[in-house]
Protein backbone atom coordinates (compact mmCIF):
# COMPACT_ATOMS: atom_id res chain seq x y z
CA UNK A 1 0.00 0.00 0.00
CA UNK A 2 0.70 3.52 -1.04
CA UNK A 3 0.98 5.99 2.54
CA UNK A 4 1.27 9.38 0.42
CA UNK A 5 -0.48 11.39 3.32
CA UNK A 6 0.52 10.65 7.09
CA UNK A 7 -1.30 12.77 9.70
CA UNK A 8 0.38 12.95 13.25
CA UNK A 9 -1.54 13.47 16.23
CA UNK A 10 0.20 15.46 18.84
CA UNK A 11 3.22 17.66 17.95
CA UNK A 12 5.69 17.16 21.52
CA UNK A 13 8.60 14.83 22.10
CA UNK A 14 7.81 12.48 19.87
CA UNK A 15 5.05 13.22 17.63
CA UNK A 16 7.29 16.17 15.90
CA UNK A 17 10.09 13.72 15.38
CA UNK A 18 8.48 11.47 13.88
CA UNK A 19 6.27 13.99 11.56
CA UNK A 20 9.91 15.78 10.83
CA UNK A 21 11.23 12.05 9.75
CA UNK A 22 8.64 10.99 7.61
CA UNK A 23 8.60 14.74 5.58
CA UNK A 24 11.98 14.15 4.94
CA UNK A 25 11.09 11.65 3.31
CA UNK A 26 9.01 13.13 0.51
CA UNK A 27 5.92 12.31 2.73
CA UNK A 28 3.17 15.03 2.34
CA UNK A 29 2.83 14.83 6.27
CA UNK A 30 0.40 17.02 8.57
CA UNK A 31 1.12 17.90 11.98
CA UNK A 32 -2.32 18.28 14.25
CA UNK A 33 -1.96 19.64 17.60
CA UNK A 34 -4.64 21.49 19.99
CA UNK A 35 -1.98 24.73 20.59
CA UNK A 36 -2.23 27.25 18.10
CA UNK A 37 1.32 28.33 19.50
CA UNK A 38 2.93 25.40 18.49
CA UNK A 39 1.19 25.10 15.44
CA UNK A 40 2.32 28.38 14.51
CA UNK A 41 5.99 28.17 15.41
CA UNK A 42 5.92 24.49 13.59
CA UNK A 43 4.40 26.33 10.56
CA UNK A 44 7.60 29.32 10.85
CA UNK A 45 10.16 26.10 10.41
CA UNK A 46 10.73 26.44 14.06
CA UNK A 47 10.58 23.63 17.05
CA UNK A 48 8.90 24.46 20.31
CA UNK A 49 11.50 21.64 22.11
CA UNK A 50 15.33 21.32 22.79
CA UNK A 51 16.07 18.17 20.47
CA UNK A 52 19.06 18.19 18.83
CA UNK A 53 18.79 18.05 14.66
CA UNK A 54 15.58 18.49 15.02
CA UNK A 55 15.12 22.12 14.02
CA UNK A 56 17.40 21.61 10.83
CA UNK A 57 14.82 18.65 9.96
CA UNK A 58 11.21 21.15 10.65
CA UNK A 59 12.86 23.64 9.15
CA UNK A 60 14.48 21.83 5.83
CA UNK A 61 10.74 19.76 5.48
CA UNK A 62 8.37 23.28 5.68
CA UNK A 63 10.46 25.30 3.74
CA UNK A 64 10.08 22.19 0.97
CA UNK A 65 6.74 22.11 2.00
CA UNK A 66 6.65 18.36 3.18
CA UNK A 67 5.58 19.28 6.93
CA UNK A 68 2.84 21.73 8.32
CA UNK A 69 1.05 21.76 10.86
CA UNK A 70 -3.14 22.61 12.03
CA UNK A 71 -5.56 22.27 14.66
CA UNK A 72 -8.20 20.46 12.73
CA UNK A 73 -7.01 17.13 11.40
CA UNK A 74 -7.71 16.44 7.96
CA UNK A 75 -7.77 13.38 5.37
CA UNK A 76 -4.50 11.24 5.39
CA UNK A 77 -4.04 7.61 4.25
CA UNK A 78 -2.25 6.99 7.96
CA UNK A 79 -3.01 8.79 11.22
CA UNK A 80 -0.27 8.44 14.11
CA UNK A 81 -1.36 8.90 17.82
CA UNK A 82 1.63 10.56 19.64
CA UNK A 83 -0.69 12.42 22.52
CA UNK A 84 0.40 11.97 26.31
CA UNK A 85 -0.95 8.71 28.86
CA UNK A 86 -0.27 9.74 32.26
CA UNK A 87 -2.29 8.71 35.09
CA UNK A 88 -4.62 9.81 37.03
CA UNK A 89 -5.72 9.56 41.28
CA UNK A 90 -4.41 6.02 42.67
CA UNK A 91 -2.01 5.72 39.58
CA UNK A 92 -4.96 5.01 37.32
CA UNK A 93 -3.97 5.62 33.48
CA UNK A 94 -5.49 8.41 32.08
CA UNK A 95 -6.10 7.47 28.23
CA UNK A 96 -8.66 10.68 27.58
CA UNK A 97 -5.94 12.47 25.41
CA UNK A 98 -6.31 9.28 23.06
CA UNK A 99 -9.98 9.34 23.48
CA UNK A 100 -9.83 13.12 22.43
CA UNK A 101 -7.54 12.11 19.40
CA UNK A 102 -9.50 9.56 18.41
CA UNK A 103 -12.80 11.80 18.20
CA UNK A 104 -10.54 14.67 16.13
CA UNK A 105 -9.79 11.88 13.62
CA UNK A 106 -12.49 9.87 12.86
CA UNK A 107 -14.84 12.38 11.13
CA UNK A 108 -12.38 12.58 8.21
CA UNK A 109 -10.85 8.15 8.14
CA UNK A 110 -11.96 6.33 5.39
CA UNK A 111 -11.80 2.82 4.10
CA UNK A 112 -8.05 1.94 3.71
CA UNK A 113 -6.86 3.82 6.35
CA UNK A 114 -4.27 2.79 9.17
CA UNK A 115 -4.52 4.04 12.19
CA UNK A 116 -1.63 3.86 14.68
CA UNK A 117 -0.97 4.32 18.52
CA UNK A 118 2.57 5.80 19.50
CA UNK A 119 1.70 6.58 23.08
CA UNK A 120 2.76 4.12 25.50
CA UNK A 121 -0.45 2.75 27.04
CA UNK A 122 -2.30 0.31 29.43
CA UNK A 123 -2.60 -2.99 27.76
CA UNK A 124 -5.82 -3.43 25.57
CA UNK A 125 -5.75 0.17 25.04
CA UNK A 126 -4.90 -0.02 21.06
CA UNK A 127 -8.51 -2.59 21.25
CA UNK A 128 -9.57 0.59 23.16
CA UNK A 129 -8.80 2.77 20.31
CA UNK A 130 -10.38 0.77 18.28
CA UNK A 131 -13.91 0.64 19.70
CA UNK A 132 -13.91 4.58 20.11
CA UNK A 133 -13.43 4.87 16.26
CA UNK A 134 -15.94 2.32 15.59
CA UNK A 135 -18.27 4.23 17.80
CA UNK A 136 -17.81 7.22 16.09
CA UNK A 137 -17.60 5.63 12.94
CA UNK A 138 -20.44 3.28 12.68
CA UNK A 139 -20.30 3.07 8.58
CA UNK A 140 -16.79 1.56 8.81
CA UNK A 141 -15.71 -1.96 10.26
CA UNK A 142 -12.66 -1.88 12.16
CA UNK A 143 -10.57 -5.11 12.77
CA UNK A 144 -12.24 -6.18 16.05
CA UNK A 145 -15.39 -7.12 14.21
CA UNK A 146 -13.79 -7.67 10.31
CA UNK A 147 -10.42 -8.49 10.98
CA UNK A 148 -8.04 -8.73 8.25
CA UNK A 149 -10.80 -7.71 6.05
CA UNK A 150 -11.88 -4.44 7.70
CA UNK A 151 -12.01 -1.10 6.26
CA UNK A 152 -9.42 0.73 8.82
CA UNK A 153 -6.51 -1.33 9.76
CA UNK A 154 -5.23 -0.23 13.73
CA UNK A 155 -1.90 -1.01 15.42
CA UNK A 156 0.54 0.02 18.28
CA UNK A 157 4.01 0.76 17.86
CA UNK A 158 5.69 2.17 20.90
CA UNK A 159 8.46 4.91 20.80
CA UNK A 160 11.49 3.50 22.41
CA UNK A 161 13.97 6.52 21.86
CA UNK A 162 16.07 8.40 24.03
CA UNK A 163 15.78 12.10 24.54
CA UNK A 164 18.39 14.09 23.45
CA UNK A 165 19.03 11.54 20.69
CA UNK A 166 15.52 11.19 18.98
CA UNK A 167 16.04 11.92 15.79
CA UNK A 168 19.11 9.75 14.95
CA UNK A 169 16.80 6.56 17.74
CA UNK A 170 13.72 7.45 15.63
CA UNK A 171 15.39 5.42 12.19
CA UNK A 172 18.34 3.37 14.05
CA UNK A 173 16.22 2.05 16.99
CA UNK A 174 14.39 -1.81 16.57
CA UNK A 175 10.53 -1.06 16.49
CA UNK A 176 8.09 -3.49 17.48
CA UNK A 177 5.06 -3.06 15.67
CA UNK A 178 1.09 -5.23 17.06
CA UNK A 179 -1.31 -4.67 15.08
CA UNK A 180 -5.11 -6.07 16.32
CA UNK A 181 -4.80 -8.50 13.30
CA UNK A 182 -1.51 -9.67 10.86
CA UNK A 183 -3.01 -7.33 8.43
CA UNK A 184 -2.45 -4.27 10.76
CA UNK A 185 0.62 -5.29 11.88
CA UNK A 186 2.14 -5.48 8.18
CA UNK A 187 0.71 -2.33 6.94
CA UNK A 188 1.94 -0.07 10.07
CA UNK A 189 5.74 -2.23 9.40
CA UNK A 190 5.49 -1.10 5.76
CA UNK A 191 4.67 2.78 6.47
CA UNK A 192 7.84 2.70 9.48
CA UNK A 193 9.71 1.12 7.22
CA UNK A 194 10.11 4.84 5.38
CA UNK A 195 12.39 5.70 7.36
CA UNK A 196 13.56 3.16 9.87
CA UNK A 197 16.62 1.01 9.20
CA UNK A 198 16.29 -1.31 12.29
CA UNK A 199 14.59 -4.73 12.57
CA UNK A 200 10.26 -3.79 12.29
CA UNK A 201 9.15 -7.09 14.32
CA UNK A 202 5.47 -7.90 14.11
CA UNK A 203 3.64 -9.19 17.16
CA UNK A 204 0.04 -8.35 18.01
CA UNK A 205 -0.95 -5.42 20.00
CA UNK A 206 -1.16 -6.41 23.46
CA UNK A 207 2.04 -7.51 23.55
CA UNK A 208 3.62 -4.32 21.78
CA UNK A 209 1.70 -2.89 24.23
CA UNK A 210 3.42 -4.73 27.43
CA UNK A 211 6.72 -4.65 25.87
CA UNK A 212 6.81 -0.91 26.41
CA UNK A 213 6.31 -1.22 29.66
CA UNK A 214 8.11 -3.93 30.34
CA UNK A 215 11.25 -2.36 28.93
CA UNK A 216 10.52 0.71 31.23
CA UNK A 217 9.71 -1.36 34.15
CA UNK A 218 12.75 -3.04 34.10
CA UNK A 219 14.75 0.04 34.33
CA UNK A 220 13.05 1.68 37.01
CA UNK A 221 13.65 -1.53 39.44
CA UNK A 222 17.40 -1.07 38.58
CA UNK A 223 16.85 2.20 39.15
CA UNK A 224 15.06 1.68 42.75
CA UNK A 225 18.44 -0.97 43.43
CA UNK A 226 20.46 1.52 42.98
CA UNK A 227 18.14 4.58 44.83
CA UNK A 228 17.81 1.98 47.83
CA UNK A 229 21.67 1.52 47.72
CA UNK A 230 22.35 5.25 47.80
CA UNK A 231 19.87 5.12 51.07
CA UNK A 232 21.68 2.46 52.70
CA UNK A 233 25.36 4.02 52.31
CA UNK A 234 23.87 7.25 53.63
CA UNK A 235 23.21 5.35 56.71
CA UNK A 236 26.27 3.58 56.72
CA UNK A 237 28.87 6.75 55.96
CA UNK A 238 29.66 4.94 52.48
CA UNK A 239 30.71 6.57 48.59
CA UNK A 240 27.60 5.06 46.73
CA UNK A 241 29.68 6.10 43.87
CA UNK A 242 32.42 4.32 44.45
CA UNK A 243 31.00 0.90 45.66
CA UNK A 244 28.77 0.72 42.58
CA UNK A 245 32.01 1.52 40.41
CA UNK A 246 34.24 -1.94 43.00
CA UNK A 247 30.89 -3.80 42.25
CA UNK A 248 30.40 -3.31 38.32
CA UNK A 249 34.09 -4.50 38.33
CA UNK A 250 32.69 -8.13 38.61
CA UNK A 251 32.12 -9.57 34.84
CA UNK A 252 28.12 -10.08 35.60
CA UNK A 253 27.34 -7.05 37.48
CA UNK A 254 25.94 -3.72 36.11
CA UNK A 255 24.64 -1.41 38.77
CA UNK A 256 22.76 1.69 37.08
CA UNK A 257 23.38 5.05 38.63
CA UNK A 258 21.32 6.31 41.82
CA UNK A 259 19.94 9.82 41.93
CA UNK A 260 17.18 12.25 43.26
CA UNK A 261 14.81 9.85 41.57
CA UNK A 262 13.04 8.90 38.48
CA UNK A 263 11.65 11.31 35.89
CA UNK A 264 10.26 11.40 32.37
CA UNK A 265 7.55 10.62 30.49
CA UNK A 266 7.82 6.73 30.58
CA UNK A 267 10.12 5.56 33.19
CA UNK A 268 7.84 7.09 36.45
CA UNK A 269 5.09 6.26 34.46
CA UNK A 270 4.71 3.11 32.63
CA UNK A 271 5.04 0.81 35.58
CA UNK A 272 2.06 2.42 37.06
CA UNK A 273 0.46 1.18 33.83
CA UNK A 274 1.48 -2.69 35.06
CA UNK A 275 0.05 -2.51 38.56
CA UNK A 276 -3.27 -1.00 37.47
CA UNK A 277 -4.17 -4.18 35.59
CA UNK A 278 -2.48 -6.74 37.46
CA UNK A 279 -2.14 -5.49 41.03
CA UNK A 280 -1.86 -8.66 42.43
CA UNK A 281 1.34 -10.12 40.58
CA UNK A 282 3.10 -6.88 39.77
CA UNK A 283 5.01 -6.46 43.53
CA UNK A 284 8.27 -6.12 42.85
CA UNK A 285 7.25 -3.18 40.19
CA UNK A 286 4.81 -1.48 42.56
CA UNK A 287 7.55 -1.84 45.08
CA UNK A 288 10.44 -0.10 43.14
CA UNK A 289 8.09 2.54 42.08
CA UNK A 290 8.00 3.37 45.64
CA UNK A 291 11.17 3.46 46.42
CA UNK A 292 11.91 5.83 43.77
CA UNK A 293 9.22 7.75 44.28
CA UNK A 294 10.33 8.12 47.72
CA UNK A 295 13.74 9.48 46.76
CA UNK A 296 13.17 13.37 46.46
CA UNK A 297 11.97 13.31 50.31
CA UNK A 298 14.80 11.58 51.39
CA UNK A 299 16.80 14.74 49.42
CA UNK A 300 14.55 17.26 50.86
CA UNK A 301 15.56 15.99 54.22
CA UNK A 302 19.43 16.36 53.30
CA UNK A 303 19.09 19.45 52.14
CA UNK A 304 17.16 20.91 55.16
CA UNK A 305 20.04 19.36 57.50
CA UNK A 306 22.57 20.94 55.43
CA UNK A 307 20.83 24.11 56.36
CA UNK A 308 20.03 23.50 60.07
CA UNK A 309 24.15 23.31 60.38
CA UNK A 310 24.74 26.60 58.24
CA UNK A 311 22.71 28.14 61.26
CA UNK A 312 24.20 26.30 64.08
CA UNK A 313 27.26 27.63 62.58
CA UNK A 314 26.53 31.06 61.96
CA UNK A 315 23.75 31.86 64.75
CA UNK A 316 23.11 35.42 64.17
CA UNK A 317 22.36 34.12 60.48
CA UNK A 318 18.16 33.20 60.01
CA UNK A 319 16.55 31.35 57.51
CA UNK A 320 16.03 34.28 55.25
CA UNK A 321 19.51 35.03 54.87
CA UNK A 322 20.57 31.63 53.62
CA UNK A 323 20.46 30.79 49.90
CA UNK A 324 19.61 27.35 48.54
CA UNK A 325 21.17 26.93 44.67
CA UNK A 326 19.84 23.85 43.07
CA UNK A 327 21.10 23.09 39.73
CA UNK A 328 18.77 21.11 37.40
CA UNK A 329 15.42 20.81 36.47
CA UNK A 330 15.10 18.49 33.58
CA UNK A 331 14.42 14.61 34.40
CA UNK A 332 17.97 14.00 32.77
CA UNK A 333 20.80 15.56 31.55
CA UNK A 334 21.13 18.16 28.62
CA UNK A 335 17.60 18.09 27.49
CA UNK A 336 14.99 20.88 29.04
CA UNK A 337 12.09 18.60 29.66
CA UNK A 338 10.44 19.07 33.11
CA UNK A 339 7.98 15.87 32.61
CA UNK A 340 7.88 14.32 35.69
CA UNK A 341 11.21 15.47 37.34
CA UNK A 342 12.04 14.39 40.22
CA UNK A 343 14.37 17.40 40.35
CA UNK A 344 11.64 20.02 39.59
CA UNK A 345 9.11 17.92 42.46
CA UNK A 346 12.23 18.69 44.94
CA UNK A 347 13.06 22.50 44.17
CA UNK A 348 8.91 22.86 44.01
CA UNK A 349 8.38 21.58 47.78
CA UNK A 350 11.41 23.20 49.30
CA UNK A 351 10.19 26.37 47.80
CA UNK A 352 6.84 25.65 49.63
CA UNK A 353 8.76 24.69 52.94
CA UNK A 354 11.20 26.75 53.68
CA UNK A 355 11.83 30.70 53.71
CA UNK A 356 15.31 30.54 52.02
CA UNK A 357 16.63 31.92 49.07
CA UNK A 358 16.25 29.95 46.25
CA UNK A 359 18.42 30.14 43.25
CA UNK A 360 17.72 27.94 40.19
CA UNK A 361 20.31 26.59 37.75
CA UNK A 362 18.90 25.36 34.50
CA UNK A 363 21.25 26.33 31.27
CA UNK A 364 18.19 24.61 29.15
CA UNK A 365 15.49 26.37 29.89
CA UNK A 366 14.58 30.20 29.50
CA UNK A 367 12.62 31.02 32.25
CA UNK A 368 11.30 29.05 35.08
CA UNK A 369 7.85 27.47 35.31
CA UNK A 370 4.85 28.79 36.76
CA UNK A 371 5.00 27.15 39.97
CA UNK A 372 8.55 28.35 41.37
CA UNK A 373 8.02 32.01 39.42
CA UNK A 374 7.10 33.81 42.54
CA UNK A 375 9.58 31.80 44.74
CA UNK A 376 12.83 31.24 42.80
CA UNK A 377 15.38 32.87 40.66
CA UNK A 378 16.62 31.27 37.64
CA UNK A 379 20.98 32.32 37.77
CA UNK A 380 23.49 31.32 35.73
CA UNK A 381 25.91 28.23 36.86
CA UNK A 382 28.57 31.23 38.21
CA UNK A 383 26.38 33.52 40.23
CA UNK A 384 24.60 30.72 41.60
CA UNK A 385 28.38 29.15 43.36
CA UNK A 386 29.23 32.66 44.76
CA UNK A 387 25.63 33.42 46.40
CA UNK A 388 24.78 29.84 47.73
CA UNK A 389 25.46 28.58 51.35
CA UNK A 390 23.95 25.07 50.36
CA UNK A 391 24.54 24.02 46.77
CA UNK A 392 22.11 20.81 45.59
CA UNK A 393 23.40 18.83 42.19
CA UNK A 394 20.10 17.57 41.22
CA UNK A 395 20.78 16.99 37.27
CA UNK A 396 24.01 16.12 35.83
CA UNK A 397 23.99 18.90 32.82
CA UNK A 398 27.49 18.92 31.06
CA UNK A 399 27.62 22.70 32.36
CA UNK A 400 27.53 21.72 36.20
CA UNK A 401 30.37 18.91 35.28
CA UNK A 402 32.68 21.54 34.44
CA UNK A 403 32.52 22.58 37.84
CA UNK A 404 35.73 22.44 40.31
CA UNK A 405 35.76 21.76 43.49
CA UNK A 406 38.25 25.32 43.98
CA UNK A 407 34.90 27.54 42.79
CA UNK A 408 32.89 25.67 45.71
CA UNK A 409 35.11 26.71 48.43
CA UNK A 410 33.37 25.92 51.83
CA UNK A 411 29.63 25.56 50.39
CA UNK A 412 27.68 22.40 51.69
CA UNK A 413 27.24 20.17 49.07
CA UNK A 414 24.26 17.97 48.89
CA UNK A 415 25.02 15.92 45.42
CA UNK A 416 22.35 13.53 44.19
CA UNK A 417 24.35 12.35 41.12
CA UNK A 418 27.78 11.87 42.13
CA UNK A 419 29.88 14.26 40.43
CA UNK A 420 32.06 15.90 43.48
CA UNK A 421 31.96 11.63 44.55
CA UNK A 422 35.08 10.84 46.65
CA UNK A 423 35.77 14.62 47.27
Amino acid sequence: MVFDKVAVIGLGYIGLPTAAMFASRRKNVLGVDINPEVVNTINQGQIHIVEPELDMLVHAAVTEKTLRASTVAEEADAFLIAVPTPFKDGYQPDLSFVEAAAKVIAPVLDKGNLVILESTCPVGATEQLAEWLAKERPDLNFPQSAGDDSDVCVAHCPERVLPGSVVRELVENDRVIGGITPRCSALATELYKTFVTGVCIETNSRTAEMAKLTENSFRDVNIAFANELSLICDELNIDVWELIRLANRHPRVSILQPGPGVGGHCIAVDPWFIVAKTPEQAKLISTARLVNDSKPEWVIGKVKRALFDQLSTYPKKTMSDVSVACFGLAFKPDIDDLRESPALKIVEDLASELSCQLLVVEPNIERLPDSLSDSACLVGCQEAVVKADVIVILVDHKEFKELSVSQLGDTDIVDTKGLFSGI
